[in-house]
């Protein structure tokens, strides 16, 4: 079966393991709200979400077999200090969420929001990025 026939070469590049999956997108926060609300955003658009509040998710998940399409990243010490979702940003298009009162060393990413910002305005970055074609 000859996918890049099937599937525009652009889309399937985005594709998880299997042309049935839908692309992901993990979503790593310790804020619930940010969390949930990205999360349910994207599944509401058809956009397989995974909700995670700590590092280690990240790597069970990929341990299980996900592959995020995109990342969206809270910018606080615990999570963006830890050097397996350092080395996860190195290999995916990251939206990291920052804040404008809490200093971290800031690293290089797709896209960095201030906060305030909106689920929306994040929603459609993502978007932008799976549009773009990246792989992870």
């Amino acid at each position: 079966m000859q996918t890049d026939r099937l599937i525009p070469r652009t889309a399937y590049q985005w594709m998880l393991h299997s042309m049935d999956e839908m692309p992901a997108v993990f979503v790593i926060a310790r804020d619930w709200a940010l969390r949930t609300g990205v999360r349910a955003e994207l599944r509401e658009r058809g956009i397989e979400a995974l909700g995670m509040d700590a590092p280690g998710d990240a790597g069970r998940a990929i341990a299980s077999g996900q592959l995020p399409a995109v990342v969206v990243l809270e910018a606080i010490a615990e999570l963006a200090g830890d050097a397996a979702v350092r080395k996860l940003v190195e290999h995916v298009p990251t939206i990291l969420i920052a804040s404008r009162t809490e200093t971290i060393p800031l690293f290089p990413v797709d896209t960095v929001f201030y906060r305030p910002v909106s689920v929306g305005e994040i929603v459609a970055r993502v978007h932008q990025i799976i549009a773009r074609g990246h792989a992870a």
